[in-house]
């Protein structure tokens, strides 16, 4: 059990120090209040103030407030809708903070980097002909085109427009974002530490333009190497960055790990098994587990606002907050509630007092190190068995149609049941399957606790 639990010390030290890791955990974590304002904005438009699929539909008088939606919409789109650009500023911004720049600039640069290889022209015969894709929100754009072309035989002379697809801005481009902000920022601290290529500037030069064209050099060099790459790349494949990213590295790690109830389970087993040894799991594997799972989450959003009817993802980040990770990792308001049942120990019991607060706000380290179970053999089981059955008790619930599929992105210290309600869109068998899954984790919990409670009365006897 030692050696065990120093190998995966090792690995989790690894990946604390590791900058790329942690400089995405970072990233997502920053902008997460930008995406809740943004899920705040969904739940208004289409479960509240909404005649046809929201509250509106059986109170009313809610649909007063209607002249709102166009401000709640707009905060959805720059948010949810255009997460690429906040993350690659803040991954960039990350990165060459690790490598030792100050300032905001390089989040700046890094945006700009992203841009340089995002299209941003489009020709309206071109689109008429090839594209057959449904965007984000369900709209056909060849449809619009043809109707656009509709009467005009002449079509060379409508010519192009310009302008950034909602593909590149959404979540579909979060991993072009990451990938982008990363190589960037490598490039431009590793050009801005080459003194061949700064421009020094007189004393008598006031520092802030000293330093503008200190970095310039570095900014055009990496600007043009950034979008040499893009442009190398769609001439020999006829795909942009984005496009390629998508296909050969997002879809195929979205479909072994995204969509794989096994491989799902197996990373919590993994989270599981970091906090058994004392290290905090979900932090390990933020930076893995977000670019999958965040991506399949605004699809739903998107899916959602259209009131679509199938097509939903079922593994996404708040489903899997949802059922493997209320009232902690591990799910140990489970074991909290099953020590209320079952438990005869003092000293378990007021463990598990004080740790019903923090446990219905998702906060779980005051039982995890209070009872504890970090470098528990016995506790350990079901601390790694219970979220893996509640996981896949909620993908079939949701797959069989009993649980609405799981929508809007709720702050992870949403209590269960209110979660479940939210996240499916204001569903009721939202909120039910989740307790469904909180009798279950408490069920599986509960034979470990009144062993665990023989184990210690015994060791207090041997004493």
């Amino acid at each position: 059990m030692d050696a065990f639990a120093d190998k995966l010390g090792r690995i989790g030290a690894w990946c604390g120090q590791n900058k790329y890791l942690g400089a995405i955990k970072n990233a997502f974590q920053n902008f997460m209040p930008a995406t809740i304002a943004g899920a705040i904005g969904v739940l208004w438009t289409n479960v509240l103030v909404n005649s046809g699929t929201g509250l509106g539909a059986l109170w009313e008088p809610i649909m007063v407030l209607e002249p709102l939606n166009p401000i709640f919409s707009a905060i959805n789109f720059a948010t949810i809708s255009c997460i690429s650009i906040g993350v690659v500023m803040l991954v960039g911004q990350e990165i060459a903070e690790a490598n030792g720049e100050t300032g905001t600039y390089p989040a700046v640069l890094s945006f700009i980097a992203w841009l340089v290889v995002t299209p941003n022209a489009y020709n309206i015969a071109d689109m008429a002909v090839t594209t057959t894709a449904v965007d984000e929100y369900g709209a056909n754009i060849a449809s619009t085109v043809g109707k656009m072309l509709e009467g005009n035989a002449d079509v060379a002379s409508i010519g192009t427009f310009s302008g950034i697809g909602g593909s590149y801005t959404g979540a579909t481009g979060l991993f072009t974002a990451l990938i982008i902000g990363i190589l960037a920022m490598e490039i431009y601290s590793f050009l801005r530490k080459q003194d061949a290529l700064k421009i020094k500037m007189p004393e008598q030069v006031p520092p802030g333009v000293a330093r503008a064209f200190e970095v310039l050099i570095p900014t055009f060099i990496m600007l043009a190497i950034v979008g040499g790459i893009g442009e190398l790349l769609h001439a020999t494949t006829g795909m942009y960055v984005n496009d390629a990213i998508s296909k050969y590295i997002q879809e195929p790690l979205t479909a072994i790990i995204g969509g794989n109830l096994i491989a799902v389970m197996f990373m919590y087993v993994l989270i599981s098994l970091f906090w058994l040894v004392g290290i905090h799991g979900n932090n390990m594997l933020a930076a893995v587990k977000e670019p999958l799972f965040k991506p399949l989450l605004y699809a739903n959003t998107a899916l959602f606002q259209a009131n679509a009817k199938e097509g939903y993802n079922t593994f996404n980040l708040t489903m899997l907050q949802m059922f493997g990770e209320w009232g902690g990792s591990g799910v140990t308001l489970g074991l909290v509630i099953a020590i209320f049942i079952f438990g005869r120990r003092p000293d378990n019991r007021a463990i598990a007092t004080l740790s019903v607060v923090p446990g219905l706000f998702n906060i779980n380290e005051t039982v995890t190190f209070g009872i504890p179970l970090v470098l528990n053999p016995i506790l350990g089981i079901p601390f790694i068995v219970a979220p893996c059955v509640c996981i896949a008790v909620g993908y079939f619930l949701i797959e069989l149609g009993i649980c609405p599929p799981v929508v809007i992105e709720v702050p992870w210290t949403m209590p269960p049941l209110f979660l479940g309600f939210l996240a499916t869109g204001g569903k009721l068998m939202g909120a039910l399957s989740q307790l469904i899954v909180i009798v279950l984790a408490t069920v599986i919990y509960s034979p470990f606790v009144i062993f665990y409670e023989r184990y210690q009365n015994k060791q207090a006897d041997e004493a």
